[in-house]
């Protein structure tokens, strides 16, 4: 057993792990945190983005070890004093999820995008958002959503 002590969405989380646990299972299965998504376990569908120190990482690929020491980030810890993070209300209003599955990794993928405050059009955010993959909206109102976060689109529908 190796021991990480790991701040989860503010919270300095310490426990003992197998050296084989992967990130996203210390999420799900040690934290509750059931909102990060296991899609594929290949890292090739990006359900399971996470945010590491400000960056957006597929947590199937790191192990829990590797994170110690670290602030991450889940879609548990996007809300603030319960009002929704303005990619959560903009996915809902532009209607950027269906099933919802892909949405957790799509808007923490997303919310790095929006941090780094450049004006991008509809490809730059499509090639931003590449590694996350979704099968039901075919990306049209997901694009719009993010758009809408970044305050390049008056409004949506």
């Amino acid at each position: 057993m190796i021991p990480v002590a790991i701040t989860v969405n503010g919270v300095r989380r310490e426990a003992e792990v197998e050296p084989r646990t992967i990130l996203v299972d210390y999420l799900r299965d040690h934290l509750g945190l059931t909102g990060t998504k296991i899609g594929c376990d290949t890292s090739q569908c990006g359900a399971c983005t996470i945010q590491i120190d400000g960056k957006a990482v597929k947590s199937c690929t790191v192990l829990a070890a590797q994170a110690d020491g670290t602030a991450v980030r889940t879609i548990e810890g996007v809300s603030q004093n319960g009002d929704h993070h303005p990619l959560q209300q903009a996915f809902w209003e532009a209607h950027g999820l269906q099933c919802g599955f892909c949405t957790p990794g799509m808007i923490m993928s997303a919310i790095e995008l929006a941090d780094g405050g450049a004006e991008l059009d509809d490809e730059e955010i499509r090639r931003a958002l590449a590694g996350n993959l979704c099968r039901c909206t075919g990306y049209e109102n997901i694009v719009r959503a993010v758009r809408a976060a970044l305050g390049q689109e008056a409004g949506v529908s």
